[in-house]
Parts: structure tokens; C-alpha cells; sequence
């Protein structure tokens, strides 16, 4: 029978990569603290699985790499290599290689990425490595042999079902003798039924091995680690008093138990599934979601028992439940992308010459899986700014009473309903009247233009713009701070600067929770129901005559609340919607709030709130100005999903002047309130 592989291989993958990161984040650590036995130790069973795993597809060129990383690992463990920077940086460039074979290998092209330029330097490193003299000591009162070698007597006795798991044990046997000098192997055949009962796909030895080596018991341990579950181990040091070996054996068993039992529960409580499947079961929630509104819908006109009014009543609050859990599969600690910006900052400020370090807050806070994939750029962005614009050089900082180390603080945490994520700086912050130089001179606003310091320090987002008196590799060109925020809007989400010249900057993101489940307040246009995302909405007014006012000569309107003029939107000449309410006063201004801005959208009447699943326009038609998506209500009809961004870009658009000093529309650019009838 021919196996399909695939599933496995892509398995090996995906667990692959998340041993990249461990390697990645613990060899950081580890060039900043120094020795640590728990991050070596971290760093060192992640190549060992890696190369283990590898080894099962006959992934040639990831093993070559992990072992030789492996054994330079291994020395750093057994304090016969000292950690230095440049050793961490070498092993940095290797796992960095080793991502590059991964990747390579998964698109079937493993030959195409170079490894030997990498060996020779991991091979010169262990060329050079000598054993400190606290190993040699350590290793002399163990065993009482002055090179520190002790004769290890390994029993391995394998499950019945040991063959079926996929396993193999020459393997393990061959690894076990890359440790030290196999004295003698002796196979075990005391489970061996006759041969009538003899089942050729059930393991029914055992073995015996005597190794001697300078190596750790936990070490030959190692060797097994993936197959603890599955079998029965016993290392025990010959060479030792039987009073030692009990004292070392006891707790190193004691600690396999113990990893083995939560190993076990790992597998028992957590499963690998395919996103599509997630996804597909998230729609069929939200078909059932949009069927029980019906049913609601349906059955108000009758006369309602109370046993039905009970029924529909536990029918709501089950399937609220259901999409609240089915909901929750999506959800992902932020941390998985918080993860990857150390090494970003370690390398970055390498490069640039300057000294900073990255501190995370609240990695636990989850988020939508589809929201998480997408942050990573716009993250990126914004750090490899603060490092290049926002931290000073350590001279710079030292003149200014500063550590000569900044600090970049990435922070993610609940507020209401949304996840906010901040990244801040502790450098020079904005220099508001060099932007605004900038932006004059670029045409974006008008030298005689008033603005407050929210709104300048908005006009790095402009598309183009850059401060940098250089263009590098790192920025200057302007293309950044754009898309951070194209990315943000396009995840319904908002963002705004925060700076204090001198003292630091920083920029606040705030995100939905997920971008399938939207709560929202439902509008009357007409005939016809939109709804306005609720986030996004401040309050709700019936206007006066006295509020309603007239500029740029009757081609838009302001909103007067409290002494505030707010911009306007008629939501149905926008939409097109016939039969809607055109006087204000018998309609209502709903007042929102876009990117710390505010204004006012012109309805029929609030019918109340709810919550929709979102459907994509742009997938099944096309896009729509104004619209983020679609819903279906319980009646069945379809309710457009109101924009709340690009409602803002429409409400404000007449005061935006191009190049020759004219609105967007072609009127004059003067201020709004001096045209105000």
C-alpha cells in the first residue's frame, strides 16, 4: 500500500517553524544573559527535533545543518564552548540558513539554498572548543575517571504497537552510539511468542545497550525523548556507587515523567486542524446564526405560548454560545507575531549603530487568526521606524541625561471590544514643525493652514511622505507610513500618533476581535437597512433646524452639536436610496468618530442593535465605495455594511486641497468656517 506522505510532511512543517522561533527567541536571550542552561537546553531540543524529524523524511540537507548546530549546542551545554557574541551571532546566521533549507525544502527545491559556506564556520567553532575547567572537574567527581567518562547500561524495551506509530529503531540506536563508544548491544527477546501467534507488524524485543561517554545521563535520555510514551527506558550509570546512581537516576527520571506527562496531556487536549476546515465550520455557524433570526422573524407574528417563547428563547442563547465557542477556535495569542520583532530589533540596531531593546506586554491577548496574519507588516513598519527616526544614537542619548539603551515597547491589551496594540519609543519623538515644513513643501497642506498637533502628526501617513534626509535600505522613500495604515483600515481598524518632542512617540492601533462577527447598530434609509459598525459610533441625535449648516456654497453641510461643527453625510444621496427622509428634522444624525475625528451621518431612524456575520462584496461582486461588507437580516434581506473610514474621507474630502490650492471637488479650499451660511 503506497502512504501518502504529504499530510505528514506538512505537519513536520509547521512544527518545524515554530522550533525556528523557539532557536531564534532563545538565542537572543542567550546573547544578552550570558550562560543559561534552560534557554541552551530550549535551543538544543528544538535542533534535536528539528534534525529527528527530518531525519524520518530523508530531508538530507536540514539534518546535515541541525547536527553539526546540534553538536556546537551540545558543547555550549556541557561548558566545553563559552557563549560569546560572535558565536551567538554565527548560530543566529545558521538557524537563519536553516529557515531558508526549510522553506526551500518545503517547496521541493532543498538543493537550491548553499549550506557550505555555513558548515565550515559552525565545524571551526567546534575545531576551537575546549572543555572549561569546571565540566572537567564536575565530569572527574561523577565517574572518578580523569576523562570524565561513565559506562551507561541503556534498557529499551519498545510498546507492542511501536512499528505502526511509524517508528524506527536503528535509528535511535545509531543516534544513541553518535553519543560515545557502544561496548556492547544485547537484544531481549523474553516477549517473543511462538511462532504460530507471531504478528510480523508488532515490536516484541528489547535491548540492552552499554555505552560509555563523557556525556550526561539526561543526554542519552534525550535520544528517546519523541518515544517516551511508547516504551519502557532505564539508564543507569555502571560506572557509579549504586548510592549515586539512584541520587542522579532518581530525579532525571523524575523530570522525564514528568515532561512525558505533559507531553501526554498536550496530545489529549489540543489537536492540529486546516484553517479551510475551521473556516467552513465558521460559515455554517453563521448560516445557522442568520436561520435563527428568521425563525424569530417568523414566529413574532403568531401567537406566542410560552412554551415556544421558552423554546426560541433556549435556541438563541445555545447558538449564541456555539458561535461565541466556534469563534474562540480562530482565536491566537498575538504573541505568535509579537515573536518575531527581537531579532528584528537586534539586527536592526546593529546595523544603524545604535543600542535598543524590545520589551512585549500582554503577547497573551488573543485575536482573530485572520486579523493576526495581517499585522505582521504593518508592525514591522512601525518598529524598523522607531528604531530609525525615534531612537537617538547612544551619543545623542547621553547629551540628553538618557540611558545610552532605548526601549521599544510592543503592548497589546482588551479595551471594550477591540484589541489595542501600542508601539512605543523613548526617543526624540516627532518634530512637528519639520513635518510640517515637509508637507508644505510637498503640497499636502497649505503654509497658511491651522492645524493641531493630532493632525499634524497624522501627516506621516501620507502617501510618499518621509522626513529622512537619506534614502537607505531601512526608509526615506516614503512608502511605510502608508501602508501601516491602508493595512490597519482594511482590518476595520483605526490608528493615531501620540508624541512628545524629547521625550518619545506612540502609535495606537485599535482592532476588532475578529472580521466575521461585527457588532452593529441597524439604520433605517428608505426602504432599505444599512448598518453603521458600533465601535465606531459615538451618540445618536434628532437635529434642530439651528443645527443644520450650509458651506462652500451649498455643496456640503455641517452638523452644529454643542458649538462643534461636525461634517454631515446624507447616507441616501450617497447610496443612491430613493424615498428617504430629506429633511433633517425628521431624521437622525448618528455621530461617529474615525481616527480621533468626528462627524455626523444623516438617517431615517435607528432601528436598533445586533449582531451580523459579514459577508465580502468584493469577493462575490466587486467593490463598493463606502461598503465593507454585507449582511443577511432575519427577514432575509441583504443590509449593506457602512464604512466608517471611508464615510470619513467622503465627509471630509471639500477640505482637502490639491496642489493649486483646490478642494477635491473643484471649489476654493478656504477654511469651512468661513463659508458657513
Amino acid at each position: 500500500m503506497q502512504i501518502d506522505l504529504k499530510k505528514f510532511q506538512e505537519t513536520f512543517f509547521e512544527e518545524a517553524a515554530e522550533h525556528l522561533s523557539t532557536m531564534e527567541s532563545g538565542l537572543l536571550h542567550l546573547e544578552e544573559s550570558g550562560s543559561d542552561n534552560e534557554f541552551l537546553n530550549t535551543i538544543f531540543r528544538a535542533a534535536h527535533s528539528i534534525k529527528g524529524a527530518a531525519g524520518s523524511f530523508d530531508f538530507k540537507e536540514i539534518v546535515r545543518l541541525t547536527h553539526v548546530m546540534e553538536n556546537v549546542l551540545d558543547k555550549l551545554r556541557s561548558n566545553l564552548l563559552t557563549p560569546t557574541a560572535d558565536l551567538t551571532q554565527i548560530l543566529l546566521r545558521a538557524s537563519d540558513r536553516l529557515r531558508e533549507v526549510v522553506d526551500a525544502t518545503r517547496r521541493g527545491e532543498a538543493s537550491s539554498v548553499p549550506i557550505d559556506d555555513i558548515l565550515p564556520e559552525l565545524e571551526a567553532v567546534l575545531g576551537g572548543g575546549r572543555p572549561s575547567e569546571a565540566a572537567v572537574a564536575a565530569a572527574v567527581s561523577l565517574s572518578g575517571d580523569p576523562r570524565g567518562e561513565v559506562v551507561y547500561s541503556v534498557v529499551f524495551e519498545p510498546e507492542l504497537e511501536f512499528f505502526r506509530q511509524g517508528q524506527d529503531l536503528f535509528l535511535l540506536l545509531r543516534e544513541l552510539g553518535e553519543l560515545g563508544e557502544i561496548l556492547s548491544s544485547e537484544c531481549q527477546r523474553s516477549r517473543m511468542p511462538a511462532l504460530e501467534e507471531l504478528d510480523p507488524e508488532l515490536c516484541y524485543l528489547g535491548w540492552k545497550v552499554r555505552v560509555r561517554t563523557a556525556r550526561a545521563a539526561h543526554e542519552l535520555r534525550d535520544v528517546f525523548m519523541f518515544v517516551e510514551g511508547a516504551c519502557r527506558l532505564d539508564v543507569t550509570a555502571e560506572a557509579l556507587a549504586a548510592a549515586d546512581a539512584a541520587a542522579i537516576a532518581g530525579p532525571v527520571a523524575a523530570r522525564a515523567e514528568r515532561r512525558v506527562a505533559v507531553d501526554r496531556r498536550s496530545e489529549s487536549t489540543s489537536i492540529r486542524v486546516p484553517t479551510e476546515k475551521v473556516d467552513g465550520l465558521i460559515n455554517l455557524v453563521g448560516e445557522l446564526v442568520i436561520s435563527q433570526a428568521m425563525v424569530n422573524q417568523a414566529v413574532a407574528s403568531l401567537s406566542m405560548t410560552p412554551e415556544l417563547e421558552e423554546a426560541l428563547m433556549v435556541v438563541q442563547r445555545s447558538t449564541r454560545e456555539l458561535q461565541e465557542q466556534v469563534m474562540a477556535i480562530r482565536m491566537l495569542p498575538i504573541g505568535t507575531v509579537f515573536n518575531r520583532f527581537p531579532r528584528l530589533v537586534h539586527d536592526l540596531t546593529m546595523k544603524l549603530g545604535k543600542r535598543a531593546r524590545l520589551e512585549i506586554e500582554g503577547a497573551e491577548t488573543e485575536l482573530d487568526k485572520s486579523v493576526i496574519e495581517q499585522l505582521g507588516d504593518p508592525l514591522t513598519h512601525l518598529i524598523r521606524n522607531s528604531i530609525d527616526h525615534g531612537i537617538e544614537d547612544p551619543e545623542q542619548r547621553a547629551l540628553a541625561g538618557k540611558p545610552e539603551e532605548g526601549v521599544i515597547t510592543l503592548r497589546a491589551y482588551h479595551e471594550g471590544g477591540t484589541v489595542v496594540i501600542e508601539v512605543a519609543d523613548d526617543g526624540k519623538g516627532l518634530d512637528r514643525e519639520r513635518i510640517r515644513a515637509k508637507a508644505v513643501s510637498q503640497g499636502l497642506i497649505r503654509e497658511d493652514q491651522t492645524m493641531t498637533d493630532e493632525e499634524v502628526n497624522a501627516l506621516i501617513f501620507a502617501a510618499g511622505f518621509s522626513t529622512a534626509a537619506v534614502v537607505s535600505d531601512v526608509s526615506g522613500r516614503g512608502v511605510g507610513m502608508d501602508v501601516v495604515k491602508r493595512n490597519v483600515e482594511s482590518l476595520n481598524g483605526a490608528i493615531s500618533v501620540h508624541s512628545t518632542q524629547g521625550k518619545g512617540s506612540r502609535i495606537r492601533i485599535r482592532l476588532p476581535l475578529t472580521l466575521a462577527i461585527l457588532d452593529g447598530l441597524s439604520v433605517q434609509l428608505g426602504r432599505d437597512v444599512f448598518i453603521v459598525p458600533l465601535l465606531s459610533i459615538r451618540q445618536s441625535v434628532r437635529p434642530e433646524p439651528s443645527d443644520i449648516k450650509t458651506v462652500l456654497g451649498g455643496r456640503g453641510e455641517l452638523f452644529v452639536l454643542r458649538g462643534e461643527q461636525l461634517p454631515l453625510v446624507r447616507l441616501s444621496r450617497l447610496f443612491g436610496v430613493a424615498g428617504a427622509c430629506e429633511d433633517p428634522q425628521q431624521g437622525i444624525v448618528v455621530v461617529t468618530e474615525n481616527d480621533g475625528h468626528r462627524f455626523g451621518v444623516l438617517v431615517d431612524d435607528v432601528l436598533g442593535q445586533l449582531q451580523v456575520v459579514v459577508k465580502s462584496i468584493e469577493k462575490n461582486y466587486r467593490k463598493v465605495e463606502a461598503v465593507m461588507g454585507a449582511t443577511i437580516l432575519g427577514d432575509g434581506r441583504v443590509a449593506f455594511i457602512v464604512d466608517v473610514a471611508e464615510l470619513h474621507r467622503i465627509a471630509t474630502r471639500r477640505k482637502a486641497p490639491d496642489e493649486d490650492g483646490r478642494s477635491a471637488d473643484g471649489g476654493a479650499a478656504a477654511p469651512v468656517q468661513e463659508e458657513v451660511a
